[in-house]
């Protein structure tokens, strides 16, 4: 099957039909070129989407990053990075193995259909023109036999008239003999011509249209076969990144696997655990029975075996629902003790953490300094080793700073770790032990003591756990006497108390103290009748007045 033999006759049929290939392959090209650019804006997007969602530094996202289900989801961000960074893999590739390579084909594709139709046009201009000199010797040769047969019929007509002389008639015949030679002439040349032409024919359409036109259709087969290893290639540059692909979504899948339920559960306990014990029950209060306190009932009242009176701030007591009491928003103090006992504990630890990086920070400048300062004593042209000293000094200050503040923050620390309740002691507790040795504690609520944020803390101390006779209206009245004095207190610091059951105090102002510190790191102070509440421990110096402090201790002996 060959175009040379089949369509010796085709061959403008065979233009059209070469240039048709070139503009399909041009045209794949293109759709090549848009789909690498589909490809680079999906990958655009895809990193744009993954960077959209990314956790900001230093914000309380990068904190939520600790759940499983959260560091899944930062996982499935990267792998998507990945992902993306995987089509613009295919991009390139498409870009250099396929359009670029077309391209060029195609510029040379353009050159060579151009020699080969050359050529041809070349080969059919040679026949015409092998025509036109056939055509001109054949009417050249006819021309001459007519006018030799004219000349001939003149020298019979001329021969024949018996009036013409002799000289005309032989004038004549010579004309006629030179005008058949002169045919028979024409004739040689014309049967040559055809003979050449014939041969020329001939090596036109079965040598030299079959040799072009084969080299055309081979240029057509190549190009076909081309355009077909573009396809092929076109579909290997996705099937190469498939295995990536597929591993980025292993790993999303792995990720996804990862997400521990209970974890995340426990995270979330740890994170927001204040250490309280829920509130007590709610006493019943019965306005049908009047009932007026002793003093030494009102002092007891304060204990911790009893439901402690509420002091009073403008005629009404103080709520028991305390988790649910706003907290008092802004810069706590310095040893957290506005935190609840659970979450003061985990500041305070984070807080030596920092403090022992500072230090081996610290130290380890020192050592560098010191090692530095060893080398400049033994080569003293390398530097002054007193240059150093300075430097050294105050390397030694800030770290014997930091180790006080290491102390300081480690005793507070120390101290709420031996305040926290035991969860097997108060499981124990709540099992009704206390129940079975029929004691009539009602203290039930006197475990919770309101702090500044509105939070409760709970009252473990290592004092002994005082108890009174149950009385089911200790605490329901606040028109009571007032509570005895057993001392006065500075306050060191200001302190803004803004929820219910504080006092706010300026630094330096004189109060009474009414109750004293339980452990839980809360003192009872008053001002006036009117106003009375607890302040921090540590915010105010407590001056006890000896006497009262001997009689408050007796009610309390008492009331055990």
């Amino acid at each position: 099957m060959s175009w040379g033999t089949e369509l010796w006759d085709q061959f403008d049929n065979l233009e059209k039909h070469t240039q048709w290939g070139i503009d399909v392959l041009e045209k794949y090209i293109k759709f090549v070129k848009e789909r690498t650019e589909i490809e680079l804006s999906y990958a655009k997007q895809l990193r744009n989407l993954s960077k959209k969602y990314q956790p900001k530094k230093n914000s309380k996202e990068e904190e939520e990053y600790r759940y499983t289900s959260t560091r899944a989801f930062l996982a499935t961000l990267n792998e998507m990075n990945d992902y993306a960074g995987q089509h613009e893999v295919i991009s390139e590739n498409m870009t250099s193995l396929i359009t670029g390579e077309l391209t060029r084909y195609v510029q040379e594709l353009k050159q060579e259909r151009k020699s080969h139709f050359h050529d041809g046009r070349k080969a059919q201009q040679h026949i015409e023109t092998c025509w036109k000199q056939l055509e001109a010797s054949k009417r050249r040769f006819e021309r001459d036999c007519k006018e030799a047969d004219r000349a001939q019929q003149y020298f019979e007509k001329m021969d024949a008239d018996i009036n013409v002389t002799k000289a005309d008639v032989e004038k004549a015949r010579q004309q006629a003999q030179l005008r058949h030679q002169m045919a028979e002439d024409s004739k040689a040349e014309y049967s040559s011509t055809l003979q050449k032409f014939n041969s020329e024919q001939h090596d036109h359409y079965y040598t030299h249209v079959p040799n072009i036109f084969q080299k055309i259709q081979e240029m057509e087969e190549r190009r076909i076969v081309r355009i077909g290893e573009s396809m092929k290639t076109f579909a290997e540059v996705d099937r190469k990144v498939i295995p990536i692909i597929g591993k980025c979504l292993d790993e999303i899948t792995k990720a996804a696997e990862s997400i521990d339920h209970k974890n995340d559960s426990q995270l979330v306990i740890e994170a927001f655990k204040s250490g309280f014990e829920p509130p007590g029950d709610v006493d019943f209060e019965d306005f049908t029975q009047p009932m007026k306190r002793t003093v030494s009932e009102s002092s007891l009242s304060n204990s911790r075996g009893d439901g402690k009176s509420e002091p009073k701030f403008g005629g009404k007591s103080k709520g028991k629902l305390w988790p649910f009491i706003k907290k008092n928003k802004g810069a706590g103090p310095e040893d957290f003790s506005n935190l609840p006992p659970e979450q003061r504990r985990k500041k305070l630890q984070q807080k030596v953490d920092e403090l022992n990086k500072d230090i081996q920070k610290e130290m380890d400048q020192r050592d560098a300094l010191t090692k530095m300062k060893d080398v400049y004593i033994k080569n003293p042209q390398m530097g002054d080793a007193a240059s150093v000293d300075h430097r050294l000094a105050e390397l030694g200050q800030n770290i014997e700073k930091l180790r006080l503040e290491v102390q300081k923050f480690e005793g507070w620390l120390a101290e709420v770790e031996g305040r926290l309740p035991m969860r097997t002691e108060q499981a124990r507790r709540q099992s009704g032990l206390y129940e079975a040795q029929n004691t009539s504690a009602v203290n039930s609520c006197a475990q919770d003591r309101e702090s500044p944020d509105g939070s409760y803390t709970e009252e473990q101390s290592q004092e002994t756990e005082m108890k009174v006779p149950a009385t089911d209206f200790d605490d329901e009245f606040d028109d009571e006497e007032p509570l005895p004095t057993i001392g006065t207190c500075k306050a060191l610091y200001t302190f803004e108390g803004q929820n219910e059951g504080t006092i706010s105090v300026a630094e330096g102002e004189m109060l009474y103290v009414i109750e004293e510190d339980k452990g839980d790191g809360w003192t009872r102070i008053r001002r006036n009748e009117d106003e009375e509440g607890y302040v921090p421990t540590s915010y105010v110096e407590v001056y006890l007045d000896k006497n009262a402090k001997d009689v408050y201790k007796s009610l309390q002996k008492i009331s055990e």
